[in-house]
């Protein structure tokens, strides 16, 4: 297959001013989509964005995803961050590239460019710990991270667990999973006063920790066990955890 020859076919495409062997396409007003082949010509980076629509941001995400190809796509993982991007207007610190298998896109009407699609798009460096599943990236590109979005806030990487015998609120799934930093907000103030019960929760750095409620708050991990907490101190820790 020849890479850039498909990418001139695509709807309304038009060569990417400013970056070599790029192209941009578009489906309506709301679907912008540009890509690049990498150094051997034999893979796509292919970066999209749904409503707001920014070029240089395009340009400036596709330009450092060649330059760190190796680091993104070359490791086998199915979603891989390299820190150190930027750019004006935006808080973004990192890009993150996902697989083939993670995002299925061209599936539908080009199965075999599928296969040689990585998409790459801006990120934050709290996002991606580089460990996930296949099954874990596909949730965090497909449901959580809303990658298309030029406008969002950053989600970090979070797997918790919890038990809550006195309100009866507990994980059904066995050891951690991924979900939203509000969800660990919103357990841990409702563990006062359930004795046995806990939450811990992972960052993207793999440190863990547990919450416990002891006639007051015990928190343990790595370092050790603290008590003498407040409520506020403790969330304040666990927020803390999120942006390492």
């Amino acid at each position: 297959m020849d890479l850039l020859t498909t990418l001139a076919g695509f709807p309304n495409a038009a060569p990417l001013a400013g970056l070599d062997q790029a192209w941009t396409w578009s489906l309506g007003p709301v679907l912008h989509f540009a890509g690049t082949v990498t150094a051997d010509g034999r893979r796509l980076l292919q970066t999209n964005q749904r409503g707001r629509h920014d070029e240089d941001l395009t340009r400036a995400v596709l330009s450092f995803a060649w330059q760190h190809e190796e680091r993104l796509i070359g490791e086998g993982r199915p979603i891989a961050a390299v820190q150190g991007f930027s750019a004006a207007g935006y808080a973004f610190d990192a890009v993150a590239a996902t697989a083939p298998e993670v995002h299925g896109h061209h599936r539908a009407q080009n199965p075999d460019l599928t296969a040689v699609t990585y998409i790459v798009f801006p990120a934050f460096e709290t996002e991606v710990s580089g460990r996930e599943s296949l099954e874990e990236a596909q949730a965090r590109y497909q449901k959580m991270l809303s990658p298309a979005g030029i406008g969002r806030e950053a989600v970090p990487f979070l797997k918790m667990s919890f038990d809550n015998p006195r309100t009866g609120g507990g994980s059904t799934n066995p050891g951690r999973a991924l979900t939203y930093p509000r969800a660990l907000r919103q357990e841990i103030p409702r563990l006062e006063g359930a004795a046995g019960g806990f939450v811990e929760w992972e960052n993207r750095t793999g440190e863990v920790w547990r919450v416990a409620w002891e006639g007051g708050w015990v928190l343990s991990g790595a370092e050790g066990e603290r008590r003498g907490m407040s409520l506020d101190e403790i969330l304040e820790f666990s927020d803390e955890t999120l942006r390492a």
